[in-house]
């Protein structure tokens, strides 16, 4: 790999960003479904997961910035390296396990439950269509998911801390507390009856999931960070200029300035990332969950699809006032949507890459954002193929994709552990606590993945 210098790193405040829009990946998936839903059917006992979770998340997540950083590229060109044919599987399992319309569905759901839509189908198809409109104008892709994540965020976590501050007492965060230890109504860890797909879905949404994770290094590359700065950035559809950018990165000399430079990076791309990945999701997904217990669990019996969240809005209007119920909605629906134009982005970006790795020749430059946008609205039909089919209900789809991506982050996690440990210099690489912290993810998506299976064909 061709060599320069480091760039200087920034402070703190100019290095926000690819944290926002890493946090609205999952924000519509597992903060306000997955989460909300088992704390308003098992309670709050199930948090430890959602610690666990994005606990994993943010150190796996790092490790994918790590990379980024010294080599200047995404890990996918890492990892094809290792073996060419890996393309085919981050192709295939990108598309299958985030071209379900989950996302789309809810939203659709949540607009006929605010404004009286009658063919929900309809309205899931324009939102999706609507989606890839939006990711097909402004300037650069990453200018347009940055300020779009961080408006939706910045609305949506203090409307729900208002909420909060309203309707819960004192009780109901003592229960938070120890549910964050595993201690529920009845039960420690995983209550009777739950079913593993639920849960596991769940705790791989804890943060982005599956393959997403990996577009982390895409962000690090457009925001310009380390070696990033050297990176070009895929364009719009309607931007001016060539479309063409290199794929293979650059990487700088290992000499004593470097590695200096290099210490200041590390330290503010993990408060970065710890702040507002890490505390800001959890926060959410602690401040949904508490909402779902206090209004839904206690009227007893089981809640079905997302029928869980009109319950809560309708209660919020009573306890409240009839527009924080409608608002309740509002937001829940902008989470939803942010999230369902996120992942497009991400997905496409994937996918995109990969083909053009699987296709590569002597050629270092690709026109990525023709390939951007044949995979962003290739999804976008299949999606509107499935929704014709049917299949509308959105905690289903949502749960299915998440048990897939649990088993896609079992597989990069190793393969990331490995690239990091192969590729990077002993100075460079992860520390001995934050590999076992790799470990222990890895196995334990490993063998969640393997019971939920299990409990499927039983």
């Amino acid at each position: 790999m061709e060599n320069r210098d480091l760039p200087k790193a920034p402070s703190f405040w100019k290095i926000l960003g690819p944290s926002f829009i890493f946090l609205g990946l999952s924000l519509g998936s597992g903060e306000l479904i997955l989460w909300p839903f088992l704390a308003a059917n098992y309670g709050l006992g199930i948090l430890w997961g959602a610690l666990l979770g994005i606990t994993f998340q943010f150190f796996m997540n790092m490790e994918i910035e790590r990379y980024a950083l010294v080599q200047g590229e995404s890990v996918f060109i890492g990892f094809w390296r290792f073996w060419r044919f890996w393309p085919v599987w981050f192709i295939f399992s990108t598309f299958i396990a985030w071209g379900l319309p989950g996302f789309s569905a809810a939203g659709s759901q949540m607009l006929n439950q605010m404004f009286g839509f009658g063919n929900e189908a309809l309205m899931a198809i324009s939102l999706l269509l609507l989606a890839g409109i939006i990711l097909s104008v402004g300037k650069t892709l990453y200018q347009t998911m940055e300020v779009f994540q961080k408006s939706v965020i910045l609305l949506g976590i203090p409307f729900f801390l208002l909420l909060v501050f309203l309707l819960t007492k004192v009780s109901d965060w003592q229960t938070v507390v120890v549910g964050l230890a595993g201690v529920g109504a009845g039960y420690r860890f995983l209550p009777v009856g739950i079913s593993l797909m639920s849960f596991l879905g769940a705790f791989a949404y804890a943060g982005a999931g599956g393959n997403l994770n990996l577009a982390q290094s895409y962000y690090i590359k457009e925001k310009g960070y380390g070696m990033g700065r050297f990176a070009q950035k895929i364009k719009s559809l309607f931007a001016q200029g060539s479309h063409e950018i290199e794929l293979e990165g650059v990487t700088f000399s290992k000499n004593r300035v470097n590695l200096s430079e290099f210490k200041k990076w590390w330290r503010v791309v993990n408060l970065e990332h710890f702040l507002v990945f890490w505390f800001l999701g959890l926060l959410t997904i602690i401040l949904l969950a508490v909402l779902a217990y206090c209004l839904v669990f206690h009227l007893g019996g089981s809640t079905q699809g997302i029928s869980f969240l009109f319950i809560e809005a309708k209660l919020i209007g009573q306890k409240i006032s009839p527009l924080f119920g409608f608002l309740f909605l509002a937001v829940g629906f902008l989470m939803l949507y942010s999230t369902q134009v996120a992942v497009l982005e991400s997905t496409s970006r994937i996918i995109s890459e990969n083909f053009f790795l699987l296709l590569k020749n002597r050629e270092r430059r690709v026109n990525l954002s023709k390939g951007f946008y044949l995979a962003l609205w290739g999804q976008i039909v299949f999606g509107i193929f499935v929704l014709l089919l049917g299949f509308r209900e959105p905690r289903l789809l949502l749960t299915l994709a998440a048990v897939i991506n649990a088993f896609c982050m079992f597989v990069h996690l190793g393969l990331t552990y490995f690239l990091n440990r192969q590729t990077l210099p002993q100075v460079l690489r992860p520390a001995l606590y934050r590999q076992v912290i790799l470990f222990i993810a890895f196995i334990f998506f490993g063998l969640f993945s393997f019971l939920t299976f299990w409990q499927g064909i039983r």
